[in-house]
């Protein structure tokens, strides 16, 4: 065995304090995948198992946690078409303006929630945040005017977007400790297909609790805030006692379980262990061209999931249905979206490429946008609508999950999770402006149009990465294959992703 292929130990043990060494020995082997020289046995049916029982801990859970996310931030397009516009007098440029205040709060804690989210524990962390961000979005059910409407929404969405901001990046990268590269967008996947499921649940749930309208002296609006709220608060008490803490010291699994799970991680990446935390790694991710890149690529398709998301029932009862009908239409898209999102994970596993599926997502959403943007007549209409979700939804499902296989690393990792996240969710903002009552003409056609734009720069961004990451990979494996790759382990391990071993997902 060369210098170059290390079967673990020393510098693991360095940089990873509280592992055990003995739990991280790796055997490399040139059988299997000659630009790496990596074989990774861990398939087995034993391996399989691990991964149910795994999945059965933290999948559950975790997405049933966003889908409350996604509805708490979403129900307030479904309060709009049920009157809460028109009861507290709030015109339409502050409207959007409200929807805004969430964001600017969302994205400028993304970065500093899961740095402390790498110095704590999730077990504690997500919960704790799920629980704030319920308290504060029932509060919006007792605005009477437009402004404690701002007045509400400027405090409760500085907290909601500070709480709700540590999830997703918190998620993402807590699976980065459970499971190896390859194994990891599926569960992004159908973790984020509960963003798709808060709208199609959204819709029936607003519809059923517009029905208390004058329950308590409340409108229907109010009591969707008040309900749902509720609900958040409730299972996120549920969740401190479900959600995992890390891989390595997870007591739902046997010591000979998270010994496995450590061999596991060790074998594919930096990913077992605790790593020290050190600011060396946060301003490598901040350095780096490839992170800065896919927060360009999010950028790009934030704009249409969220303007769409929060949009989806205005432009429905834009068509001329009637309030309780547009609720329920839609249900549909976001079903569809949720079936997208599950056959393009599928499917991007099969064939071992990220990138091309983006691309098609975004090809498909942009047919969509074309034909809302070129009809007004309300079947074409409607039918662009389901083109448009499933084609933003899916593409944001495969590409949210690309750094967190592509970045090696944990600290560096979380921060370029996080700054995808913050780069992109600043295209939400925009959507959440462009999408205001002086471009609301033709059903929205401008807005419409600028989204083809956006979704354009998320495929220009994918391309550009898969162009760049697939050369990287042939001047590697040509290193490799020259026998100039002679370094010693902990010089591997300080690399990370720069080393030339290291194989990116495409």
């Amino acid at each position: 065995m060369s210098a170059a292929h290390p079967t673990s130990t020393s510098a693991s043990a360095e940089r990873f304090p509280d592992a055990d060494p003995e739990k991280h020995q790796v055997v490399f082997d040139d059988s299997e995948d000659k630009s790496s020289n990596v074989s990774y046995e861990f398939d087995t049916p034993e391996d399989r198992e691990l991964l149910r029982k795994v999945d059965k801990r933290l999948l559950p859970v975790l997405t049933l946690l966003y889908l409350l996310s996604f509805l708490d931030r979403s129900n307030v397009g479904n309060a709009k078409i049920d009157g809460l516009t028109k009861d507290i007098n709030v015109s339409p440029p502050a409207y959007n303006t409200s929807l805004a205040l969430y964001f600017i709060a969302y994205v400028t804690f993304e970065i500093p929630a899961n740095i402390i989210l790498k110095r704590f524990d999730p077990q504690f962390w997500l919960p704790f945040l799920t629980l704030i961000w319920g308290i504060v979005s029932i509060f919006q059910g007792f605005v009477t005017d437009q402004a404690s409407l701002f007045g509400v929404r400027y405090r409760r969405d500085t907290v909601l977007g500070a709480a709700e901001s540590g999830l997703f990046p918190g998620v993402v990268f807590l699976f980065s400790v459970y499971y190896r590269r390859s194994e990891r967008h599926w569960r992004v996947a159908v973790f984020f297909g509960g963003a798709a499921l808060a709208g199609a649940f959204g819709g029936v749930l607003a519809y059923v609790i517009g029905k208390m309208d004058g329950i308590g002296g409340k409108r229907g609006w109010a009591w969707i805030f008040i309900i749902e709220g509720l609900m958040t608060v409730v299972i996120s008490l549920f969740a401190f006692f479900w959600v995992p803490t890390w891989s390595y010291k997870a007591q739902f699994l046997t010591t000979d379980e998270r010994a496995r799970l450590q061999a596991r991680l060790a074998a594919d990446s930096d990913a077992a262990g605790k790593e020290t935390f050190s600011w060396v790694y946060v301003r490598q991710a901040l350095t780096d061209p490839s992170v800065w890149g896919y927060a360009l690529l999010f950028h790009g398709f934030s704009f249409v999931l969220y303007s769409l998301s929060l949009f989806m029932p205005t432009i429905i009862a834009d068509l001329g249905f009637a309030t309780w009908k547009a609720q329920l239409m839609t249900v549909p898209p976001n079903a569809l979206a949720a079936l997208g999102i599950w056959f393009g994970a599928w499917a991007a596993a099969r064939t071992k490429l990220r990138a091309p599926w983006i691309i098609a997502a975004g090809g498909v959403a942009i047919i969509g946008y074309i034909i809302m943007a070129s009809t007004e007549k309300a079947g074409p209409q409607y039918v662009g609508v389901h083109l448009a979700s499933l084609g933003v939804y899916t593409g944001n499902a495969l590409l949210l999950s690309w750094p967190s296989e592509n970045i090696s690393g944990q600290t560096k990792r979380a921060v370029a999770v996080a700054m995808q996240i913050t780069i992109g969710d600043c295209g939400a903002i925009t959507g959440l402006l462009i999408y205001r009552p002086e471009f609301a003409a033709h059903h929205f056609r401008k807005p419409h149009i600028i989204a083809i734009g956006y979704i354009f720069l998320g495929i220009a961004s994918a391309s550009a990465l898969w162009y760049w990451m697939a050369r990287e990979n042939r001047r590697r494996a040509e290193i490799i294959a020259s026998g100039k790759d002679e370094v010693d382990s902990k010089t591997r391990l300080d690399l990370g992703d720069r080393d030339v071993h290291w194989k990116y997902q495409v």
